[in-house]
């Protein structure tokens, strides 16, 4: 469509560049002729040439003529260009020119552009036409890639097979096949975790409650073996909880995030924290900075997060003991720690693998998996070292990217 709009206004353009001379100088030879005293004497149409130009016929014909006007005519094969030029109250004069030779050769270039325009569409078909067959190649590879994959068969897009401007989207998909991957190496070993875990106690309780009934026995026993069963129930129930808290905090990524100053929801989730940490004759000191942030993220997230590292804060630390909440700025990442007085941890260990125990306190071992899982969904990252200001203990971090629009003072 563009190719013919701009071919039409270039073939206009000829055209009138064409005949612009023409009449230019028919209007010249006009106005001198009009000014000729003796013009209205002549009674038959003459003939005169000019410079380098063809002949012109001229005569006077009776009407007035208010203006200037051109009229085109076609006598045969040949056209001519007259001029009705005002010259007295009721004559005018008409000058002829034949202009055959230019209609013939704006009818050429008229031609000329059809065959061009003709040509051109045919040659961007046939691109087009190329081009999409050659474009679908490569889609068709990740297409085919793509519709072979599953959880058992995840292998990367070779990016060598494809084109230089198919390659980011085979880094993406590569990116999204690793995503895929660790996420289905995370639930195989989580299951694994929890049939293990569930299994111990099971085969426990099995065996004691064999023993116990092998012969007859007095009533205490029976009832410290049911008591045995009860605590070891009480564990199970509290692993499952854990395990239903993954399938929550899963739902958790989904929730709409919200704009909160964080330093202000800090400060309220500190509040609360201090009632827990008295309970068990320990306390929490606050220390923010800045003192306003503005931050877009999803709020359960944050809560469990902050709430594990503090429970696990106040678990580990001796009685009288302070924990610490803290953030900071740095450059653009927004940093929460919690600062305990505990023994401290072994930093050659992964203390964020599912159903990992540290220390002598109870425990499911996925509450550390679980503040992983719930800071990689609000695009940050959680660490856990050892203090280094010479005093005992551990410094739980979260840290978060921060933006433009995250407004803080």
């Amino acid at each position: 469509m563009l190719i013919l709009i701009i071919s039409v206004l270039l073939y206009q353009y000829i055209k009138v560049t064409i005949y612009e001379g023409i009449s230019q100088s028919l209007a010249y030879e006009a106005k001198i002729l009009s000014t000729s005293a003796n013009l209205s004497k002549v009674e038959k149409p003459f003939e005169y040439f000019t410079l380098n130009d063809s002949p012109t016929r001229a005569k006077l014909v009776e009407g007035k003529t208010v203006s200037p006007y051109f009229v085109t005519e076609r006598v045969g094969q040949k056209t001519h260009l007259t001029l009705f030029y005002p010259y007295m109250d009721d004559i005018s004069v008409a000058l002829t020119k034949e202009t055959t030779h230019q209609s013939k050769l704006i009818d050429q270039i008229l031609i000329d552009i059809i065959m061009v325009n003709a040509t051109s569409i045919l040659l961007v078909i046939f691109y087009v036409l190329f081009l999409s067959r050659m474009l679908l190649v490569p889609i068709k590879i990740l297409s085919r890639k793509m519709t072979n994959l599953n959880e058992r068969f995840l292998q990367a897009v070779s990016l060598d097979e494809l084109p230089p401007e198919f390659k980011p989207l085979g880094k993406s998909l590569n990116r999204l096949i690793e995503r895929i991957q660790t996420f289905v190496l995370y639930q195989k070993e989580l299951f694994v975790g929890v049939a293990h875990e569930l299994k111990t106690p099971l085969a426990v309780m099995k065996t004691k409650n064999e023993v116990t009934l092998i012969k007859p026995r007095e009533s205490e026993k029976y009832i410290e073996a049911l008591k045995n069963n009860n605590e070891a129930i009480n564990q199970m129930n509290k692993m499952i909880g854990s395990i239903l808290e993954i399938g929550r905090q899963e739902g958790a990524q989904f929730e709409e995030a919200v704009r909160i100053d964080i330093i202000e929801f800090l400060n309220q989730s500190a509040n609360n924290f201090k009632i827990l940490a008295r309970g068990e004759g320990k306390d929490i000191a606050t220390d923010f900075a800045p003192n306003r942030l503005e931050m877009t993220l999803q709020t359960t997230l944050l809560t469990h997060v902050i709430q594990n590292f503090v429970q696990n804060a106040i678990k580990f630390s001796p009685r009288g003991a302070v924990v610490t909440l803290r953030s900071r700025l740095s450059e653009n990442e927004f940093i929460i720690e919690v600062v305990d007085e505990g023994c401290g941890i072994d930093e050659s260990k992964d203390l964020f693998a599912p159903f990992k125990r540290f220390g002598d306190k109870g425990g499911a071992g996925l509450g550390l998996f679980l503040a992983k899982g719930a800071a990689q969904a609000l695009g940050g990252s959680v660490s856990i070292k050892n203090r280094t200001d010479g005093h005992s203990g551990a410094i739980s971090t979260l840290t978060l990217a921060i933006n433009k629009n995250n407004k803080g003072k």
